[in-house]
């Protein structure tokens, strides 16, 4: 079977600075692959290329089997337009470290607006698949909330419903426990456990190792914009074999 995402010696700089050098990974359907490593490493630089929220510099990123940002003709490579970049768009969904909702709406409209306006769903269909998405988060009794009504935890649920709302084959998780408080973090990796467990393929840039350990079926270490070392969580996060992992993992646990 195709790998969902291929990564061929992808790069990407920003003036001087190398955030991605040379990536080449793979990642299977339905595979849960957790990115590690310190800040700085190219783990959130690496999912904003797969979502274009970054142009990579070199190399070759695919999403199910489309080249992703560009078209080729013969030997050349020409940039996508805003339009097809936003149909590629919508194959990946996106949680961020912040919640980013929309603060006029209600949990309930931050679900429909985008398979309304965007996917052209009907008001009523986008409404009871909304509501099926909250119930999924644990938080059908909060669709009348509006954000500042909601905790950091609920927002983040709430954010994670709204982006399955739009059907993607890919999601990616940029550090979505970093903003909240402690005792909100189970609430939101008991989500994505469960929908790691439903099949979906998830890409996670988390410091939760003991998530990674739990649900990952790989785990990466990345630093200065290299994967360093990559394989099973055990092997990795319990008996790294690279130094920089090994006093990475070792922080981290201190």
């Amino acid at each position: 079977m195709n790998a969902l995402v291929r990564a061929v010696e992808v790069r990407k700089s920003f003036g001087t600075f190398e955030a991605l050098r040379g990536i080449n990974l793979d990642i299977e359907h339905a595979e849960v692959l957790c990115i590690i490593g310190p800040s700085g490493s190219g783990k959130s630089t690496f999912l904003r290329c797969i979502n274009q929220l970054e142009i990579i510099d070199q190399g070759a990123l695919m999403v199910d089997g489309e080249l992703v940002g560009f078209r080729r003709s013969g030997d050349k490579l020409h940039q996508l337009s805003e339009r097809e970049i936003a149909r590629q768009r919508l194959a990946t969904g996106m949680v961020f470290q912040r919640f980013n909702l929309f603060p006029h709406l209600t949990a309930l409209q931050n679900v429909t607006e985008g398979p309304v306006q965007v996917l052209r769903r009907g008001k009523a269909e986008a409404t009871q698949e909304a509501m099926d998405l909250l119930a999924r988060v644990g938080l059908a009794d909060k669709a009348g909330n509006y954000p500042s009504q909601l905790s950091g935890g609920q927002q983040q649920r709430v954010a994670i419903a709204r982006a399955l709302a739009m059907k993607p084959k890919l999601m990616l998780f940029d550090e979505p426990t970093s903003a909240l408080d402690p005792e909100l973090v189970g609430e939101v990796l008991g989500v994505m456990r469960d929908l790691a467990a439903s099949g979906m393929t998830m890409v996670v840039v988390t410091h939760e190792l003991g998530f990674a350990r739990e649900v990952a079926g790989r785990v990466v270490f990345m630093d200065r914009g290299e994967i360093v070392e990559m394989g099973d969580p055990n092997q990795v996060l319990e008996k790294p074999s690279h130094p920089r992992t090994q006093e990475f993992i070792s922080a981290v646990l201190a």
